[in-house]
């Protein structure tokens, strides 16, 4: 049985065998053959495949006064006659050619045609001719016409435009992406990108410095997705969506790829701007399509970049009627999130920067469960930051220290630091430096924050001066305060838009006092009020400073419910749902009280930095005189100038959840040295006691520099 088998195995691998593949028909030979019929009636149609003879009307009547003409044809609409010679006359040598062709032709095919001119003159020539030479030679008149020409000459604009439909449909199928039929067909499809766990994700929390308390918040959402079973056998369900909230450049969107990094599933990415078209019931296909390719790749994770774009509130300032897109996009978002269907393993995670426009039915419980805060990175944070974007630049100077750094840029958020540490790159190569050095760093920040140095721009002494002493007044008022941020350098280089500047180090406040505002307002008019004190005059020059201390006098007045008169009262309405869009939420006399309340303050503040100045009026002198000289000064010139600064540095109180980071490695240090002391010989212990005192020393040693 087996070797009859092997002997029918060739002939089954011959039938096994595939045939080779017909060459698919290409459907422009329809076209092609249509174009070549259509040309060939054109040409053809209705005359054979032989001409007959051209001659002209001079000929003609030749031939009818010699009598060689038997009839003459006539078509009317053509203006064409038709020759028919005799028998007698085809015989002759000039008609000689003629008549062979006529064999090949048919004996119905005429011997000359011609054309001639009017109708009436050439029927009367005829007739002349015809009297003079008493001749019975036959005149016909047709009309002839090309059914199949005029039949394709009617349906031709008809098949223009079908030819040009199914060239645009073609053109949309190949380039429009999304499938057979073309985008058109395909409007309502989800334009999410989907990121392949394996191949295109390899973002991880190591890549994500800082936002250590929204790592631990999400952690739990990566848990549930490694595994399922820890949290279900309890009765717990996993929350079905988390919105990351946060200043512009925070790191919202590196989270969440981390997050689906970590998780190892399928991550669908889009912005809140692609559910929105033109059409009518677009945007809610399109939600509908990308849940349904969420749950076919469940687990998995939906990321809605800036989703208050259809997130909005609903019925809140809504001029289009009721039938509006972008409400119904949202409608279909609320069902799909927490209707009657249920998406399991699917968890959307949405970023928006503006959480107080959105919906309320979409922030509820069951929807975002739960709500995590990115703010801007602290010094600590930002130290962790540069270390992570310094590793991409290849040559870095021993002398650039992360802690130096961190502490030099306050209010930066992570896409900052980021285009900081990328700007130096670009200054230290145009220096044609070898390593990115500290001073380019330094020059990047004031590059980023005050704008590109502009060191040709055309200025008078008298100007120039009036700039120096309106920086040095802002650099002597700070000085003098002891809430003041204090100052790193000066300088009377225009910049950007400014044509002096002073650089500060705010410290990072949670909370902000009465006498540290009204400092810094102080601070802030010490320009204008030097300009008053030096030359009793003043300029436009402080148009960014009046800016500056008019928005923390209103806020003041109106947000914090720091004045006496006012009381403890806000206007600010955080959740944004506020009605007060087009209306006070004050009557005209508390808003003529908010004005004299703000305009008080300022003054008071203008006229304690005038009293300042005046009694530090020659250290004024001598800063200005410095700055003329030299165009940028720094702390150490006030320093020689001023002396130190009087005030005290505030302690740094670490927060519970540091305090907890710090027992815990300390009591996992106590655990490895456990055993390391178990592990460890008898004769040993003496080693064991000074090395133990050592670890005691050291852990204190770091404990205070981390408390420091």
């Amino acid at each position: 049985m087996a070797k009859k088998t092997a002997e029918n195995r060739p002939n089954n691998s011959n039938n096994n065998r595939k045939e080779p593949k017909k060459p698919k028909f290409n459907s422009y030979w329809i076209y092609i053959g249509i174009i070549v019929i259509f040309l060939g009636v054109q040409f053809f149609g209705g005359s054979g495949f032989s001409e007959p003879n051209k001659t002209s009307p001079a000929e003609f009547e030749s031939f009818l006064r010699n009598g060689d003409v038997e009839k003459v044809n006539i078509i009317k609409n053509a203006r064409v006659a038709e020759v028919f010679l005799t028998e007698e006359a085809k015989q002759k040598p000039e008609h000689k050619s003629t008549s062979e062709d006529q064999v090949f032709a048919g004996s119905e095919s005429p011997d000359y045609e011609f054309e001639f001119g009017d109708l009436q003159n050439f029927e009367n020539t005829i007739e002349k001719i015809k009297k003079e030479n008493n001749l019975n030679t036959s005149v016909y008149f047709d009309t002839r016409s090309n059914y199949m020409s005029d039949i394709l000459i009617g349906l031709l604009p008809i098949i223009i435009i079908v030819g040009i439909w199914i060239f645009i449909m073609r053109r949309m199928s190949k380039g429009g992406g999304g499938g057979p039929g073309g985008q058109i067909f395909n409007i309502g499809k989800s334009k999410a990108k989907l990121f392949d766990e394996k191949k295109d994700i390899k973002t991880s929390f190591k890549d994500v410095a800082g936002l250590e308390g929204a790592k631990d918040e999400v952690q739990e959402i990566v848990d549930f997705l490694k595994f399922p079973d820890k949290y279900t056998n309890l009765g717990g369900k996993i929350p079905k969506g988390a919105l990351l909230v946060g200043p512009p450049g925070t790191g919202k969107t590196l989270l969440a790829k981390a997050v689906a990094g970590e998780a190892g599933v399928p991550f669908f990415s889009l912005s809140g701007s692609d559910f929105v078209e033109m059409f009518v019931g677009v945007g809610a296909s399109r939600v509908r399509d990308l849940f349904k390719q969420a749950k076919e790749k469940s687990p998995s994770i939906i990321f809605i970049d800036e989703i208050d774009a259809i997130g909005r509130s609903r019925g809140k300032g809504n001029m289009s009627g009721s039938n509006d897109e972008r409400e119904n996009t949202l409608n279909q978002l609320l069902t799909e999130m927490d209707g009657f269907g249920t998406n399991t393993n699917v968890i959307v995670i949405a970023a928006t920067n503006r959480a107080d426009v959105l919906d309320k039915a979409l922030m509820r419980a069951g929807r975002f469960d739960r709500q995590i805060y990115v703010d801007l990175p602290d010094v600590r944070e930002r130290e962790e930051i540069f270390e992570v974007h310094l590793k991409p630049l290849k040559k870095i100077d021993n002398e650039v220290d992360t802690e130096f750094l961190a502490k030099q840029t306050p209010g930066f958020s992570g896409a900052d630091i980021a285009n900081l540490c990328n700007e130096a790159a670009l200054i230290a190569a145009r220096n044609n430096s070898k390593a990115v050095g500290k001073q380019d760093f330094l020059d990047a920040v004031d590059r980023i924050v005050g704008g590109l140095e502009k060191k040709n721009k055309i200025m008078s002494l008298e100007e120039k001066k009036a700039i120096a002493y309106h920086e040095a007044g802002h650099a002597t008022v700070s000085w003098m305060l002891e809430y003041a941020a204090p100052l790193v350098k000066v300088t009377i280089v225009p910049r950007g838009q400014s044509l002096g500047a002073a650089w500060y180090l705010p410290e990072e406040r949670q909370i902000v006092r009465t006498e540290q505002i009204l400092d810094e307002m102080c601070a802030t008019m010490g320009g204008r009020a030097a300009e008053k004190v030096t030359f009793d005059k003043i300029s436009t020059g402080a148009l960014s400073d009046l800016e500056k201390v008019t928005k923390q006098a209103k806020a003041m007045v109106t947000v914090y419910g720091l004045n006496d008169k006012i009381g403890n009262l806000t206007y600010y309405d955080s959740s944004g749902q506020s009605d007060y869009n087009f209306t006070k939420p004050y009557s005209d006399k508390t808003s003529e009280l908010i004005d004299e309340e703000i305009s008080k303050i300022i003054e008071e503040q203008y006229q304690r930095a005038i009293q300042i100045l005046n009694d530090h009026k020659e250290e004024l002198n001598q800063l200005a005189e410095l700055l003329l000289e030299k165009e940028v000064i720094f702390k150490d010139d006030l320093v020689d100038i001023f002396g130190e600064r009087p005030f005290k540095k505030p302690e740094m109180a670490a927060t519970s959840a540091q305090k907890l980071k710090n027992k815990s490695d300390k009591k996992e240090s106590e655990e490895l040295k456990k055993e390391s002391d178990q592990d460890r010989p008898k004769n040993e212990n003496i080693s064991s006691e000074d090395s133990s005192s050592e670890n005691k020393d050291k852990n204190s040693k770091e404990a205070n520099e981390m408390k420091s």
